[in-house]
């Protein structure tokens, strides 16, 4: 009985070592197509456009301690004193929705007000994204000195 008993775990003891050697077939690679990232398009609507003049950012200056607001002209760049930072507003959405791959505003009234910001520390682009006023934490620009806040939005006269 021992005798056959040894025989049996010899047996299973070979199995297993043979079968750790042998190599493993792995299935073939199939390629997946990977998806297309579509480009969001801003469209500003017709009752929004020229009825905005500008917007308030908060520049808070987290090594100094320090936080100072600035008014900045829709369509134009800010140098930032003291800083190699240039901001570049681009597009104010008073009512931002995003449908699909639009950007775009609902209506005229300030209920999700965000401006598309672009940011440029020696002339390279390091930021293009949104400052929301609701929600300033949102898809937030990190950067290791400065902190950026939409506060306040200017109608045309």
């Amino acid at each position: 009985m021992t005798r056959l008993m040894k025989l049996l775990v010899l047996s299973l003891l070979a199995l297993a070592v043979a079968g750790c050697n042998e190599k493993e077939s792995k299935p073939p690679q199939v390629s997946h197509p990977q998806p297309v990232k579509t480009a969001s398009v801003v469209v500003v609507p017709d009752s929004v456009k020229g009825k905005w003049k500008a917007v308030r950012i908060q520049v808070a200056d987290k090594f100094a301690k320090r936080q100072h607001v600035y008014t900045v002209p829709l369509g134009s760049e800010f140098k930032l004193p003291g800083s190699d930072l240039t901001l570049l507003v681009a597009n104010f959405l008073p009512h931002f929705v995003m449908e699909g791959t639009t950007l775009t505003s609902q209506s005229n009234e300030p209920k999700n007000p965000a401006v598309q910001l672009v940011i440029k520390e020696n002339g390279k682009e390091i930021f293009r994204g949104w400052l929301f006023s609701l929600y300033p934490t949102t898809h937030a620009f990190q950067h290791p000195q400065y902190g950026f806040t939409l506060v306040d939005y200017i109608p045309a006269s």
